[in-house]
């Protein structure tokens, strides 16, 4: 009977989520484009709180760590460092005071700051040996609730069967001893009584509690990415991506208005829409998963995610790959229509076949291809709403027979404006991708063969020619071609500059390509 309750609420859960995701997917998207509002607001109450406490007056103890303490809340799940430096001086201060309840307080701080970077030995140590005799049931829940979590998550982290029984068994008498002073119906009890459930394959009664739990009214934002992120191990781990996507998407929305840089949601939901199909969202998750994990500061973090990041990145490629094969297909389909566009839609169809090929050549040569994929999707993206228009418009005007405006609307065609546009897009991302390269290579010159750029000038031909053979980009016919120069004009560009070198002429390339990205 109680293996029948949990396939129906599977079943309606799923059914629920399929309806749902794709809905929670663009307020997702939307949460991350409105996600400077929400880091503004963090920022501000920061700033409140800092003005605050150095408006105390010195000997002011007991209100200097009351506000210390709301500082250190705040950073605990939006940086780092700052979480550790407010927990240390919240020790320093309880210390000075010899109360031994805010000692107690500062130390289960300091360990959920570990924790949260994934310092599960630094964890144990900072809260060992600590007694919890005389002090108050919200000290004990929380140092219980720490250790617990602590010998959970190293299940997860180790993944060793030896030691697993282990850290399950410590990490359910943790969570017994903090659900037992906690009241009954509460929102900590519940999620504990399910926490337990859940790492101990109990599933009816911790999809009871943690569904329970997800439909109050009360929740913060954090404790509503708690929650729905706890729940979303169960399917998971059951395979089913549909109900976990729901409430990871969830999770990632709550995070994001709560400006939470420590977090795991956004990246596990781009690893399932990866596995599902959907590299489009899988790839800007994992972006802001990488941004939030740089932000944060966890190295742990920053690594798992990166992984992640190379898998994304790698299926996105060919999926632009296939989107760009798509698009022109289409756009030979439009020239069909429109006869006077045929030579500009076959040299188009030429340009992107040969640099298709030059791609794939940079690609297997190059190993910082995840920044460079991002440029070649918007790249394409604005292309193809470029050739949309255009074809619109072209139509447009065949339905009313208006072939001279047709004529106007091929002749208004800028070649020139889109290859700077194109040149412009390179300088940026590279220089972004190499953000020392032209200081590096001015160090290869006298100071009165330096190159001195324009006001507003990112790389001039010289500079740009040597990215592209920083980029993979060896052979000189394909350099004029990408930059439009002949291919003697390209030589002579290279021999000057090397002329001028105070390197060796065969060792100046070989400088060029050790120079380091980002």
């Amino acid at each position: 009977m109680r293996f029948f309750l949990v396939l129906a609420l599977l079943a309606g859960g799923i059914r629920l989520a399929h309806a749902q995701v794709d809905t929670l997917l663009t307020q997702l998207n939307k949460a991350i484009d409105e996600k400077v509002v929400y880091e503004k607001e963090k920022q501000q109450r920061l700033k409140k709180y800092h003005h605050q406490l150095a408006g105390i007056a010195k000997g002011n103890l007991e209100q200097q760590f009351r506000v210390q303490s709301r500082l250190a809340e705040e950073y605990k799940t939006f940086n780092y460092d700052s979480a550790f430096t407010s927990v240390q001086q919240l020790q320093q201060m309880a210390r000075m005071m010899h109360d031994s309840v805010r000692i107690a307080y500062a130390r289960n701080q300091l360990g959920l700051v570990l924790l949260s970077s994934g310092l599960f030995k630094e964890t144990l140590d900072s809260l060992a040996g600590q007694s919890m005799h005389h002090l108050p049931d919200s000290i004990r829940i929380d140092y219980y609730f720490i250790m617990g979590r602590t010998y959970y998550d190293l299940v997860d982290f180790e993944l060793d069967r030896f030691f697993t029984p282990h850290y399950i068994t410590m990490g359910n008498s943790y969570l017994d001893s903090a659900k037992h002073l906690c009241p009954p119906g509460s929102y900590m009890f519940t999620y504990l009584k399910a926490l337990r459930n859940l790492k101990n394959e109990n599933s009816q009664e911790a999809l009871s509690d943690l569904n329970q739990l997800l439909a109050r009214k009360d929740l913060s934002l954090h404790q509503v990415a708690v929650v729905a992120s706890t729940l979303s191990y169960f399917y998971v781990s059951r395979e089913h991506p549909e109900q976990a996507m729901h409430l990871l998407a969830l999770a990632s929305i709550a995070d994001i208005k709560n400006a939470t840089k420590e977090t795991t949601a956004i990246s596990s939901l781009a690893q399932l829409l990866y596995m599902k199909g959907d590299i489009k969202n899988a790839y800007v998750f994992i972006q802001q998963a990488m941004d939030d994990a740089l932000f944060y500061g966890a190295r742990q973090r920053k690594v798992h995610v990166g992984a992640t990041l190379r898998m994304i990145a790698a299926e996105q490629l060919t999926h632009v790959d296939e989107q760009r094969r798509i698009w022109l297909i289409y756009s030979s389909l439009v020239t069909v229509l429109v006869i006077l566009v045929v030579f500009f839609a076959y040299v188009t169809y030429k340009q992107l076949k040969k640099r298709k090929i030059a791609e794939k050549a940079l690609q297997e040569s190059n190993k910082i291809k995840e920044e460079y994929i991002g440029y070649y999707f918007n790249a394409n993206s604005e292309y193809l709403g470029k050739i949309e228009a255009f074809k619109k418009s072209i139509e447009l005007k065949l339905a009313t027979r208006k072939m001279d405006d047709i004529k106007m609307t091929v002749n208004n065609i800028n070649l020139k404006k889109e290859r700077e546009e194109l040149y412009s897009s390179f300088d940026a991302i590279f220089l972004k991708l190499f953000p020392d390269f032209v200081t590096v290579f001015n160090s290869f010159f006298a100071e009165e063969n330096k190159i001195v750029l324009k006001e507003g000038q990112l790389l001039n031909t010289e500079l740009r020619i040597f990215a592209l053979i920083r980029m993979g980009i060896h052979d000189n016919e394909k350099i004029a071609k990408i930059l439009d120069y002949s291919i003697n004009t390209i030589y002579n560009y290279k021999a000057r500059v090397k002329g001028k070198s105070l390197l060796p002429n065969e060792e100046f390339e070989k400088k060029i390509m050790q120079i380091h990205a980002l």
